[in-house]
Order: C-alpha cells, then sequence, then structure tokens
C-alpha cells in the first residue's frame, strides 16, 4: 500500500469520526430557531410565516455526497522533463488517455506527473471524461507546474461543451406560491414525465419582480446597467423522486421562492450531451511567473472548469496567480474541491482579480481550503443556482468580503467560514457596473468574519447570519432590510454544521 492511498484512508477515517462526532456528540450550547437537531440525528425545520423553511445541502458535491473520491489507477506515468517543458508532454498524455474505452465506473484513468517541474507556456486542457490528473503532492519536492511567460490564462482547464437542451415544452407549476425549502409542487400535467427523470425548474425573471425588487432603479453611474426583464432567469438542475397525482416531488429543495405573481415557475425535462463526467485533479502544485506584485499579464486561474458533472479537484495548492485557485464555472455541478490552498496573488488589489475560489455551478461544494492575501476568497456569481457550499475554509489578509458577489445568486451555505475580512450579502447598487443585490437564501452559519452585513431583498426571500463571531455591519446601503440575525457572538450553536448534520440525517434515513 504506498504511503499516499494510506494518508488518504487516514483522512477518510477522521472524516468519519468528525461525521459521527456531529451525529452522536452532546448537545450543549443554544440551538437555532430556523432549525433543531434531535437526539436521534434528525432535523426538525421549524417554517417561517411563509412557509419557508432552511433548504437541504446535503447533495452538494462529487456524486451527491453518497460517494468517496476513488483513487483511480494509474493508466499513464509522465516523468518531468529534463528542460523543464512539460506542456506538450501533459496534453499529449492527456489526449492518449482520452482515447482509452471508459470503465464500468467512467474512469479512463489516472495520469501521474511524477514529482519534479513542468512548465506550461499556454493552457493544457481535459475535455474528455474519466480522466484524473495526478501529481505526487503539492508540498515542496512533489510535483509543480509553472506557468511561465505572459498572458492572462487558465493554466489547467477540464472542459466540457455545449448547453442545457430542453427536451420538451415547459410545464405550468400551479401553486399560487412555493416556498423556500420545498421539495414537491403541483404542475398541469405530469403526462410523459417519470420518477428519475431530470428536469430544469424554471423561475422567469419578469419585469414586475425586477421592478418590485428595485434593479431596475439602481442610482446610475456611467457604466451602470439596469436589470432587464429575462436577463435573471433561473434554471435549476433537478431529479424527481415521486408522482402522486399532479404533485411532482423532487431531489433538491426550491432556494428562490416562485409566486404566481412573478410568473411562477415552469418544469421540463432535459439533457446536457457535451457535460463531460468522472473527472479528477489532485495532489498538484501550481505556480505562475509574474513581473512584479502588480504585475497582470501573467497566470490567472491554476484551474478552471466548465460543463463537468461529478468531478473534483483536492489537495492542489496554487501561488502567484492574478485571481483564483479553483473557478467552477457554469455549467458544472456536483463538484468537490477539497484541501487545497490559494496564496501570494500577485495583481493589482482591485474588481475583477483575487477571487480565490469561485463557484459559478450548482450542487458544488468548497470543503477545507484555504486562502491568502485574497479578495473574494469564497465567492458566487451572478445568477447562480443553488444549493451550493463552502464549508470549513480559512482566509486570512483578506482585502474585501467573501459572499455572493452581484447579481443574485441563491442558495448557497457558508458553513463555518473564518476570515479577517468580511462576509457580505447585501444590495451592491452601483458597485462594479451596477451589481445590486447579491443574493437570496445565502445562510452564514456558525462563521467568524471581522463584520458581516446581511440584508433582505425587497421581495423574493430573505438572508440568514446565524451564530457569527463578529460585528454586525449595515452594510454598503444602511437603508435596506435587515436579514435574520440569530445568536450573533454566542458560543455553542448546535448543529456545529448544518451541512454535516443534513447529510448525516440524510444518509442515517432520517
Amino acid at each position: 500500500m504506498t504511503l499516499s492511498v494510506i494518508k488518504r484512508i487516514t483522512l477518510l477515517s477522521i472524516a468519519a469520526l468528525t461525521i459521527c462526532a456531529f451525529h452522536t456528540g452532546k448537545k450543549d450550547g443554544w440551538q437555532s430557531k430556523f432549525v433543531t437537531l434531535n437526539g436521534d440525528g434528525s432535523l426538525t425545520y421549524h417554517p417561517d410565516t411563509e412557509g419557508g423553511t432552511l433548504p437541504d445541502f446535503s447533495r452538494v458535491g462529487y456524486h451527491e455526497g453518497d460517494a468517496p473520491i476513488p483513487d483511480v489507477a494509474v493508466v499513464k506515468t509522465v516523468m518531468a522533463p529534463a528542460d523543464g517543458n512539460g506542456q506538450q508532454l501533459i496534453q499529449d498524455a492527456i489526449n492518449e488517455v482520452a482515447k482509452l474505452p471508459p470503465d464500468v465506473n467512467g474512469f479512463r484513468g489516472a495520469i501521474l506527473l511524477k514529482k519534479g517541474v513542468y512548465k506550461i507556456a499556454d493552457s493544457v486542457r481535459v475535455t474528455t471524461g474519466g480522466i484524473v490528473l495526478r501529481g505526487e503532492g503539492p508540498e515542496k519536492g512533489g510535483t509543480l507546474i509553472i506557468a511561465t511567460g505572459k498572458g492572462q490564462r487558465s493554466v489547467l482547464q477540464v472542459l466540457g461543451h455545449g448547453n442545457i437542451r430542453e427536451a420538451n415544452d415547459r410545464v405550468k407549476i400551479t401553486d399560487e406560491f412555493v416556498p423556500v425549502g420545498a421539495k414537491s409542487f403541483h404542475v398541469e400535467s405530469v403526462a410523459g414525465y417519470k420518477i428519475g427523470d431530470r428536469i430544469i425548474v424554471f423561475r422567469p425573471s419578469t419585469a414586475n419582480w425586477i421592478h418590485d425588487l428595485k434593479m431596475d432603479q439602481i442610482v446610475a453611474r456611467a457604466d451602470t446597467k439596469q436589470w432587464q426583464a429575462g436577463q435573471f432567469d433561473m434554471r435549476y438542475e433537478r431529479t424527481i423522486t415521486k408522482i402522486e397525482g399532479n404533485e411532482v416531488s423532487i431531489d433538491n429543495s426550491i432556494v428562490m421562492q416562485m409566486s404566481s405573481n412573478y410568473g411562477g415557475g415552469t418544469i421540463c425535462k432535459y439533457s446536457f450531451p457535451g457535460r463531460i463526467k468522472e473527472v479528477g485533479v489532485e495532489d498538484i502544485r501550481f505556480e505562475s511567473e509574474y513581473a512584479s506584485n502588480t504585475d497582470e499579464n501573467h497566470g490567472w486561474n491554476a484551474v478552471l472548469i466548465k460543463d463537468v458533472e461529478n468531478g473534483w479537484v483536492r489537495n492542489v495548492a496554487s501561488r502567484y496567480f492574478g485571481n483564483s485557485c479553483v473557478t467552477l464555472q457554469t455549467g458544472t455541478r456536483n463538484i468537490t474541491v477539497t484541501d487545497s490552498r490559494c496564496t501570494d496573488a500577485k495583481s493589482v488589489i482591485d474588481g475583477g482579480r483575487r477571487y480565490s475560489f469561485t463557484n459559478n455551478g450548482q450542487l458544488n461544494l468548497f470543503m477545507n481550503c484555504h486562502a491568502e492575501d485574497g479578495r473574494h476568497d469564497f465567492v458566487t456569481g451572478a445568477r447562480v443556482c443553488g444549493p451550493n457550499v463552502f464549508y470549513n475554509g480559512t482566509a486570512i489578509r483578506s482585502h474585501a468580503d467573501a459572499g455572493p458577489h452581484h447579481r443574485w445568486s441563491s442558495g448557497t451555505l457558508y458553513d463555518n467560514i473564518v476570515t479577517d475580512g468580511e462576509i457580505n450579502v447585501q444590495d451592491r447598487g452601483n458597485m462594479g457596473s451596477g451589481h445590486g443585490w447579491s443574493g437570496v437564501t445565502q445562510i452564514l452559519w456558525n462563521c467568524t468574519a471581522k463584520k458581516a452585513a446581511v440584508q433582505k431583498p425587497w421581495v423574493s426571500g430573505t438572508n440568514y447570519c446565524i451564530g457569527l463571531h463578529g460585528s454586525e455591519d449595515p452594510g454598503h446601503f444602511t437603508d435596506r432590510l435587515e436579514g435574520e440575525w440569530e445568536g450573533r457572538n454566542k458560543n455553542g450553536l448546535q448543529p456545529q454544521s448544518l451541512y454535516i448534520a443534513q447529510l448525516n440525517a440524510r444518509h442515517a434515513g432520517k
């Protein structure tokens, strides 16, 4: 048994003990009015006046948290080149493994990059599913990929292609109102639908919704863009779990209210033929060459993933990049990013830079990640559909805030995030090019920050700050409504982690 396998087994054992502790540990302290941890490990959710509850975040990450990240067998070994020039060497290995047939689990195999230096003048790309790119550790003396020369780019790109294809006409949801946390609703017809079908739950962005949210009334600067109807349509990927009459049940919670006065909602079946699966990046250190501390003409992201389902990044480190260690773009779902570090960024400290761990997909999990000298260390972008989770992350010397950054992210849990910067969920108004409301159903759970602003949008739900250790900030606009605050600077919140408690409860069938 190799040292790396022993190390992973040990880590899995520690994780299992930690989960067990959350499940069976003594529940001293206090509990939230929104959810109660029971003695048997089950959870009781307490609805608000609109019938909404905290969503279920337990199905995020690789295979919905129901399967551990595997140790895929090596099928190709690459030795570090004597001259360091590794781009073509790595790309050739990827292309070679891409021609292999996948096994029953969808894997073609792992490519092992032996310890040493691999210089990349442009980018390397994985565009076929079933491939794992593995190094021999991100520590000194392990596997080092260096982005050489000039040019902003993502050095390792894991890319599917295409877009979601809606497979049939949309069927109207007939409920006048569907609250946050719901996992069922009624539709006009279930003809042609069955258990196991993947569907899009579509929530339109109507003109009257944008007007009531006051996002067509942003105090303008020269480059401010008012929100427009149709630009903020939300497409949530879900799976049908039960059909009774015209009532459809789904696997993941509704994370944004749907009401008939704002266009209600619809469902339709979909496919995504260009999305690739079962890909991983692990045990590698990435660095970028740079000319100065404010140089911006060099490597920008270490790892970028787009249009991928059921993948992972684990035990990677990045240094000297201008933006991120890992960026998950649109089209990603059920990706786990774990045990990774983003440090020593090189760029101007200003907008559009130093987004250490970025999520723009859905059902993704960032866990046990660390950032230094970033700006937006744990962050989502525009129109991000949840659930998504940032769990057990740390950030030091942060130059801005963690949280949803702009233009309406829905359904994100920030769970046990510790930062010396800020965590904010607010109306950002004309900041940037008209960022406006950053999100809804954003939950800060047992986090620590210098300060936090958590505001409630004018319509369509609220945001939550439960068990924060830090100061409450009124936000950029102090006349906005306050979100749900509970237990600030109060020790002993139970469960300590909402995500872990929900995962335990689901696995226990409670």
